[in-house]
């Protein structure tokens, strides 16, 4: 198995996030092809997850995951001598090839291990939902680790920052901007509840860092000339411990002139580590809150995070090649 020619494969079918199908369809026949036994699961439409075991170990004790789907847009893939460009090339189609190729070299020497790639990781994580009601109905299930990647720089992760994503609206009453008097503008109290939380102080810790705040939608309004009735905003906080109290200053902090609503919470997670191996602390989420039914979480891959969802996307080849190493080191340490 050619980790560099199966990553190029993969990149070059596009795979955004609602349109997997077809890289999904292609690893399913690729793994079946080399004696894996593979299922799809399904999880939507013609999207599935695709989770695959080995004839001589059907319930193994360590699975390598990570998911098949892309931000947008598509960019097909190309390579230098050090790098394979294109996008999923290091988020996370190289690390696909990486770990199909880890367990094939495992399996030479007599360890076998699972392999599951998931869809939606980049919107919903829908395919680890799915997948973790699966395992839950699987009669003999004994996976104890999962091994999930994503690109860390192949050192393993101590601790994965949590998400919790935060809207804040505000009405008012529209009039003839010549006289802003008769009218109530939304994007004024807006404005004011984001200063104040922007300024509002978050919690930091030694070891995993600062909670951090993004604020990465603010849409409202009618025309210039319009006191506008209508403003909203979407806010992305990274998480560094539990979101109780935080929950409650943000309420109290944007005031009630907005209405504030907690949609999604990823929370904040310690993993498991190997000793020896250098380690990192992951600022964005992944899978693996979704996954608790498929044991012991550890995190790890190659490629870098900052050129993840960029247009130059890229995975450094030697990475690749070390990252087989590490998952066949990782796998033989668990058991």
């Amino acid at each position: 198995m050619d980790a560099i020619t199966l990553t190029r494969q993969l990149v070059d079918i596009e795979s955004v996030s609602g349109n997997e199908a077809a890289v999904g369809n292609y690893l399913y026949g690729e793994l079946c092809r080399i004696g894996y036994q593979t299922r799809k699961i399904p999880v939507e439409g013609d999207r599935f997850d695709v989770y695959a075991t080995l004839p001589e170990q059907p319930s193994p004790e360590v699975v390598f995951s990570t998911h098949m789907d892309t931000v947008p847009p598509f960019i097909p893939s190309s390579e230098d001598a050090a790098r394979i460009y294109g996008r999923g090339s290091c988020d996370a189609k190289g690390i696909i090839a990486a770990q199909i190729a880890a367990a094939e070299r495992l399996r030479r020497e007599g360890i076998y291990v699972g392999l599951l790639f998931m869809v939606g990781e980049e919107r919903d994580s829908l395919g680890a939902k799915v997948a973790n009601e699966y395992a839950a109905n699987q009669q003999g299930h004994n996976c104890k680790y999962l091994v999930n990647g994503e690109p860390t720089e192949n050192r393993i992760a101590i601790a994965s920052k949590g998400t919790l994503r935060v809207e804040a609206t505000a009405s008012g009453r529209m009039a003839h901007s010549a006289y802003p008097e008769l009218g109530e503008s939304a994007i004024d109290k807006l404005i004011a509840a984001l200063t104040r939380l922007r300024a509002m102080p978050l919690p930091t810790d030694p070891e995993i860092g600062p909670c951090t705040l993004n604020i990465g939608l603010i849409e409202g309004g009618r025309a210039p000339n319009v006191i506008p009735d209508y403003a909203h905003a979407d806010l992305l906080y990274r998480l560094i411990g539990p979101t109780q109290d935080l929950r409650r200053q943000i309420l109290e902090t944007a005031g009630n002139q907005v209405k504030v609503g907690f949609p999604l919470e990823l929370p904040f997670l310690r993993l498991r580590t190997v000793d020896g191996l250098p380690s990192m602390i992951a600022a964005f989420t992944t899978d693996i809150p979704k996954l608790t039914n498929w044991g012991e979480p550890l995190l790890i891959g190659p490629g870098s995070i900052h050129v993840a969802h960029t247009e130059g996307e890229f995975i450094e080849k030697q990475q690749l090649a070390e990252a087989i190493d590490l998952y066949c080191t990782i796998a033989k340490r668990l058991l």
